[in-house]
């Protein structure tokens, strides 16, 4: 009996060791639920070495290839075939998005006539015709003779005929019309411009104001080539510059989005205003034509010398005409005639998404985009941005398929339709989901023109950017350079000095709407940057890329002057790549709120400078502005100081998320409605364009310079309401970066 104990004893003990051992060993000491580790996992910086080592030259050349095939204008067949090339490469089984879809809109643009050509022509007072404007650039190559290469035209230029004596105004700026207006009595001319200092369609807003009836562009060959003018040993197709007859074309229009529906997205049944009621374009007829027919007219002009600043290129002295033509010109007593067949209609646009689904935080979406449409064929601008973009999808959509990753956040890529006609595929998706936009948006990526030249990087973005992209331009092989980063490269070109950093890259503002930036920064404030790569500023005077929105902006100038090679083009869909990827994948948001401090306290120091002292005259204290400053320099402190001091892979998913909703919004607390009444979708008031040209906060620059021109004691007010709308917007960001009340 005893025996028997002892052995049901032992057998007890034996079972009990062995259920403690098959426990111990069988069960995973971390029971927790995968999604633990999944909430914790950073950026993945072998991920990243592989994805730059897969961006490859050889597909971004066969990308812009097949992009530049044919011209492809906003919502012409062309057009329709990038909409299907783009959705195709989205939807590919193996390098393909989670998701890919085309988006209409219905939406307001302006052709001109093909059966019925604009044109321009001298005639004599017996209406004999002296002089015609060529209507077409000369053909150097096959691409110029593509049957739906568009007439050069002023999008938006209204229909009608302008007959008068010629003028040169220079610039089309206010200023160069009041100095004309001084000696020149302008009712009834036709003013001839240069393209630059001056919106293009403000130039012909500014004409009219002094009774301009028509008015013509051109591009100076001293503003664009470098003087150069000759197409028989030193322009296109000999080199990167401009022809003679080249013409820049584009939209002569203010304000960005769809005209007929301002901050309402442009849907079948959305109301539309009637369309005399639109402002911000021509109101009288416009058109750009090439310097070679320009030369003929200024050079011909009678009247006063010009100033010396508005001299250019032609081998003549620009005069301001008397109005009208030199006596012994063959134009003597004639008069230059515009006639405009230009046509607004509504008409289909299509944006490209896809999507890539985040794994841990769906809700948080990176996007990146680039316009689709161009002028002509659009080599560089946009189909360089759009190469550089489909080559990233390529990449990162193959990954996904393969199984080796998913981004911790949602990444949307847009491919906007009509930006030339005004940025207007990517307002009106700002338009149609402002209120998903303003509450899930992590940050933009655009990239539009991906190469201008291949000398450096360019970047501008909000100052908070700035970490990521030095960090990402470090990790990127400069063109042509061995052991050389983009980074130490673009130092040597454009650089400040920093009071926290030291020397450093220069990155510059997001001011204004150049691109499809403006409304994610400037509508919805999020968190933006905007980059390329560019030219040496020290070797050239252009003013942009010299084929810019002409018919010779075709693959065989983007592969023999811009890019030979493609390596610029890799160089930055490596660097935008690295940036969206840690946009996407990183823990903690790569936003540093002290630099932003920097960026505020350099914009005070020059309001205090330039300001102050005549505010004080007239009792309004800069005080406030000074405090808030202060305020958010604190608060950014603080923030870095909880950041570094938590250990944030072990901390509660909620304490991340909460930062990052801070890092994320902050930006949001700078917009005011109110503040710009007269500025279409501009409501972020550190950035919002400025007529003043002082790198300060615009509304109080563009406000003083207003009041100090006509002394109005309103206008003074108009200052200290826009002293304060600015304190309070600091105040408000530096409280979001505040612990929660």
């Amino acid at each position: 009996m005893l025996k028997e104990a002892l052995i049901g004893t032992l057998c007890g003990a034996v079972a009990l060791t062995i259920g403690i051992l098959i426990g111990h060993f069988g069960i995973q000491k971390n029971s927790a639920p995968s999604w633990v580790n999944d909430v914790a996992k950073d950026v993945d910086e072998a991920l990243i070495k592989q994805f730059l080592s897969e961006v490859e030259t050889f597909q971004l050349q066969e990308n812009l290839r097949e992009l530049t095939k044919v011209p492809h204008m906003a919502t012409s067949p062309g057009d329709e075939e990038t909409v299907k090339y783009v959705l195709k490469r989205w939807q590919d089984p193996e390098t393909g998005l989670d998701e890919a879809w085309r988006q209409e809109y219905k939406v307001y643009l302006s052709f001109p006539d093909p059966k019925n050509p604009n044109k321009v022509t001298v005639g004599d007072s017996s209406d004999a015709v002296l002089f015609t404007v060529r209507e077409r650039e000369v053909n150097y190559t096959a691409d110029q003779n593509d049957p739906q290469v568009v007439q050069p035209f002023a999008a938006y230029s209204p229909a009608g005929e302008a007959k008068g004596k010629l003028v040169f105004a220079n610039q089309g700026k206010p200023s160069d019309f009041q100095y004309l207006n001084n000696t020149i009595d302008l009712r009834g001319t036709i003013a001839i411009t240069r393209y630059g200092g001056e919106g293009r369609g403000q130039k012909a807003i500014n004409a009219a104001a002094y009774g301009v009836v028509g008015l013509l562009v051109y591009t100076d060959p001293l503003d664009m080539n470098d003087g150069l003018m000759s197409d028989i040993n030193e322009t296109y197709p000999h080199s990167w510059y401009l022809p003679p007859t080249g013409v820049e074309r584009g939209a002569y229009s203010r304000d960005f989005g769809d005209l007929l529906t301002p901050y309402l997205a442009a849907k079948e049944n959305t109301y539309r205003i009637p369309t005399e009621d639109i402002t911000g374009i021509p109101p009288i007829p416009t058109q750009p034509i090439g310097f070679e027919d320009a030369s003929t007219l200024i050079c011909a002009l009678a009247g006063d010398r010009a100033p010396n600043d508005w001299q250019g290129g032609f081998k003549c002295v620009y005069n301001l005409g008397g109005p009208g033509f030199k006596a012994a010109s063959p134009f003597n007593d004639s008069e230059v005639k515009l006639d405009i067949h230009n046509n607004g209609a509504i008409v289909n646009s299509a944006n490209v998404m896809g999507v890539i689904r985040g794994s841990v935080e769906p809700d948080r979406y990176v996007i990146y985009g680039n316009h689709r449409d161009s002028w002509v064929h659009g080599a560089i601008d946009p189909s360089s941005g759009t190469a550089v973009m489909l080559e990233i999808t390529r990449v990162l959509g193959r990954m996904v398929k393969q199984g080796k990753w998913r981004p911790r956040r949602s990444i949307i890529f847009g491919s906007w339709g009509a930006e030339e006609f005004g940025l207007i595929g990517s307002a009106e998706y700002t338009e149609e989901y402002f209120t998903k936009l303003s509450e899930r948006t992590v940050g933009y990526i655009n990239v539009d023109i991906s190469v201008f030249a291949n000398a450096t990087l360019r970047a501008s973005a909000m100052p908070s950017m700035q970490s990521v992209i030095f960090r990402a331009a470090k990790q990127v092989d400069a063109p042509g350079l061995a052991s050389t980063s983009v980074y130490d490269n673009w130092i040597r070109y454009t650089n400040r000095t920093s009071p926290t950093h030291g020397l450093i890259p220069r990155v510059g503002y997001l001011n204004g709407a150049g691109s499809d930036y403006a409304a994610f920064v400037h509508y919805l404030g999020i968190t933006s940057i905007d980059m390329s790569y560019t030219y040496d500023r020290s070797k050239t005077k252009a003013r942009i890329y010299p084929a810019y929105h002409t018919a010779y902006d075709t693959f065989d100038y983007a592969s023999r002057f811009i890019d030979p090679g493609f390596v610029a083009h890799q160089a930055v869909g490596r660097t935008a790549g690295n940036i969206l990827i840690r946009l996407a994948d990183s823990l903690l948001l790569p936003f540093n709120c002290k630099d932003y401090a920097e960026s505020l306290e350099a914009y005070l120091d020059t309001a205090v400078t330039l300001y102050q002292k005549d505010l004080e005259a007239k009792d309004i204290s800069m005080e406030p502005l000074i405090q808030a400053v202060a305020n958010f320099r604190k608060a950014a402190e603080q923030l870095d100081k909880v950041i570094q001091s938590s250990d944030l892979a072990n901390e509660t998913p909620l304490k991340v998320r909460k930062i990052n909703d801070q890092l994320m919004l902050m930006d949001r607390a700078f917009l005011n409605p109110l503040a710009f009444p007269h500025e279409y979708g501009f409501r972020h008031v550190i950035w919002a364009s400025s007529s003043s040209g002082k790198p300060t906060f615009p509304g109080i620059a563009d406000a003083f310079a207003q009041a100090n021109s006509s002394h109005l004691d309103s206008d003074w007010g108009k200052v200290h309401y826009h002293v304060s709308v600015v304190a309070q917007a600091i105040e408000g960001a530096a409280d979001m970066l505040n612990e929660v009340i």
